[in-house]
C-alpha cells in the first residue's frame, strides 16, 4: 500500500501563497493605502467614521488591503484613550439582503447560544436588535461588507445604518461602514438616498500590471519557495499570463502555486515555465467548471452552442447565429429549447462570470447588437464541457471539427 511522504524539494512555505496569508507588506499599493488612511484618519481624531466604498476586480487587494489597514488602526487606536474601536466583518457572498445581512450581524454581536434565527421577524425588529447590540459594545465600530454587491437592491440597511445616530437609534455608538464590490456598476443600483449616505468615500484598486504582479510575486517567493526551486522567468510568465487576463495578484499567485505543485508531483527539482504553462491550462478549465456549476442546462447549452461555433472558426458571431445552434442541441438532447431573449440573458450572464466576451457592434439605423466568443482557450471549455454535459456524441463531434480546422 502505498504511503504518504513530505515533500519539501520546492516549497518551503506553500502558506504564503495561498488568500488566508497576511504579508508584512503590501505590495504595490502605495496611492490606494495613503487614500485609504486619509478616509480612515477621523476615527483616530475622535469623530464619527467616514463610509467608505471600495471597487476592484477580484484579486487586485482590496480585502487584503482593508485588512492590513485596520488591524494597523486597531493598533494604533490603542494609543488613545478617547478611541474605543471594533470593527466587524460579513462576507456577503451567501446573503442576497439587508435582513440576512442585519441578522448575521447581531449573530456576531451577540456571545454563543444567544443567536437569533434567520427567519420569523420583522426587518424593523432585526435592526432594533442589532442597534442594541452595537450602543451596548459602544464607542466605535466599523463594520466592513465584503462582496456587498450580493444583496442586490435589497439594501435598506445600507441606509438605516449610517444614519442611525442622526435619527436616535443609537447615542454613545459611532458606526462607519466600509463596502467591498467587485461590481462597479453596484452604486448605480442603490437607491439614490443610499447613494448620497453610504459612498462618502469611493476608492478604485485597478488591475495590476505585469511588473507589479512580478514584484508581489518576488516577494512571496522569498517565503515560499525553496533557493533555487524556481527558475529564471517562471514568475515573470506568471506575472504576465496574469496581467494579461484579468490583472489579479490571486490568479499570479494561484499559477505559480499550481506551477510548484505540478513541478513536485513529477518529482522535478524546481519550477520551469513548462510548469506554468500545465497549470494555466488547469487554472483555466476550473474556472470554467466553476462558473458551469452556477449555470442551469440551457446556460450550458448555450456556452456549447458558442464552443461548437468556436470549431468551426465561426466567432465571433451574433445572437441569432447562436440560437440556431442552441436549438439544434437541444433537439440532439430532448430538451425544450427557450426563446432568444433568454438565450441573449444566459450568454450575458457566460459573459459576466468571464467565460465569453462580447463585442458590440454598431450597426447605424439597424441598431447595436453584440458578438460573442470564448474567453478561455477552447480546450479548456471542450474539457469542462464534457465532465458537466451528458452529450457525449455532440462534444466528440465538436473536437472532430475543430481537429479539423487545427483550432487549438
Amino acid at each position: 500500500m502505498p504511503r504518504f511522504e513530505r515533500k519539501q524539494n520546492i516549497f518551503q512555505n506553500k502558506d504564503a501563497l495561498g488568500e488566508s496569508y497576511q504579508p508584512e507588506r503590501i505590495e504595490e499599493r502605495d496611492e490606494e493605502i495613503e487614500a485609504y488612511m486619509d478616509a480612515l484618519q477621523p476615527i483616530i481624531d475622535g469623530w464619527e467614521p467616514n463610509n467608505i466604498f471600495l471597487y476592484g476586480n477580484t484579486g487586485v487587494g482590496k480585502t487584503a488591503v482593508t485588512e492590513y489597514l485596520l488591524d494597523v488602526l486597531q493598533e494604533d487606536a490603542t494609543e488613545y484613550d478617547d478611541v474605543d474601536l471594533s470593527v466587524l466583518g460579513v462576507n456577503c457572498k451567501t446573503l442576497n439582503s439587508s435582513y440576512q445581512v442585519a441578522v448575521e450581524l447581531v449573530n456576531t454581536l451577540r456571545p454563543a447560544g444567544a443567536e437569533i434565527s434567520t427567519t420569523g421577524y420583522p426587518q424593523q425588529t432585526v435592526f432594533k436588535k442589532l442597534y442594541g447590540e452595537l450602543e451596548a459594545l459602544g464607542g466605535t465600530v466599523v463594520i466592513v461588507l465584503d462582496e456587498i454587491d450580493s444583496i442586490g437592491d435589497r439594501d435598506e440597511l445600507l441606509y438605516e445604518l449610517p444614519r442611525a445616530r442622526s435619527n436616535g437609534y443609537l447615542e454613545s455608538t459611532k458606526v462607519g461602514l466600509i463596502g467591498i464590490s467587485n461590481d462597479f456598476k453596484f452604486r448605480e443600483q442603490l437607491d439614490p438616498r443610499v447613494q448620497d449616505t453610504l459612498c462618502e468615500r469611493e476608492l478604485q484598486f485597478p488591475p495590476y500590471e505585469a511588473s507589479e504582479l512580478t514584484n508581489i510575486l518576488e516577494s512571496r517567493a522569498e517565503v515560499a519557495i525553496t533557493e533555487g526551486g524556481c527558475d529564471a522567468g517562471v514568475l515573470n510568465l506568471c506575472a504576465a499570463l496574469a496581467a494579461r487576463d484579468s490583472g489579479s495578484a490571486r490568479q499570479a499567485l494561484d499559477l505559480l502555486r499550481l506551477a510548484g505543485e505540478v513541478a513536485e508531483n513529477n518529482d522535478d527539482a524546481g519550477i520551469r515555465e513548462e510548469h506554468v504553462e500545465r497549470a494555466r491550462s488547469k487554472l483555466e478549465q476550473e474556472r470554467v467548471e466553476e462558473g458551469m456549476r452556477e449555470l442551469t442546462t440551457h446556460g450550458r447549452l448555450a456556452l456549447l452552442a458558442v464552443v461548437s461555433k468556436a470549431a468551426k472558426e465561426s466567432t465571433p458571431c451574433r445572437t441569432r447565429e447562436l440560437y440556431q445552434e442552441y436549438e439544434a442541441l437541444c433537439e440532439s438532447s430532448g430538451t425544450d429549447s427557450l426563446a432568444q431573449r433568454s438565450v441573449h440573458n444566459h450568454l450575458s450572464d457566460l459573459r459576466m462570470l468571464g467565460i465569453l466576451s462580447a463585442k458590440e457592434n454598431r450597426s447605424g439605423s439597424r441598431g447595436n447588437y453584440y458578438s460573442y466568443e470564448l474567453d478561455v482557450p477552447f480546450s479548456s471549455a471542450v474539457d469542462a464541457m464534457a465532465d458537466v454535459l451528458y452529450l457525449d456524441a455532440e462534444i466528440e463531434t465538436i473536437r472532430d471539427i475543430a481537429r479539423m480546422n487545427s483550432v487549438a
